[in-house]
């Protein structure tokens, strides 16, 4: 049996800013969706990331309830310099004061590293490698 990994979906409490905070992070989702039963976008490199709202769930479990808390699922997008994760992180808090979590910082491993959540309290890192010879702070 061979299995291919290509579809990542998101159960949100509120579709319309879900999908403007994944915009707001580079995402090609097609406006107009706000109050569609699902939504799907294929990323470079072909895995499908979608969103469903918790009434599309209920329609097939019966008594869902939108799980609560961090660690759900997290997820990483990668900045094209240390200086673009201070600007990405800052734009997100900007428009999504809500959202801060990690302010950017110098981690050991070699990249600047900050975290946001989105509007259901899931956690997207924004990184960058560092250039050689930066260390944490």
């Amino acid at each position: 049996m061979t299995l291919s990994f290509n579809f990542i979906g998101i159960v949100t409490g509120d579709l319309a800013a879900s999908l403007r905070f994944y915009r707001q992070l580079g995402l090609a989702i097609p406006e107009g969706q706000d109050d569609a039963p699902h939504v799907e976008v294929v990323l470079p490199g072909g895995i499908t990331i979608a969103w469903d709202p918790v009434t599309t769930m209920q329609g097939f479990m019966p008594g869902f309830e939108l799980p609560t808390g961090e660690g759900r699922i997290g997820f990483a997008t990668e900045a094209e310099s240390p200086a673009g994760v201070d600007r990405a992180y800052a734009a997100v808090v900007e428009a999504n004061p809500a959202a801060a979590h990690t302010a950017p910082w110098d981690a050991p491993w070699g990249q600047r590293y900050s975290t946001v959540r989105d509007p259901d309290g899931n956690t997207v890192d924004i990184y960058a490698a560092l250039p050689t010879g930066d260390t944490a702070s």
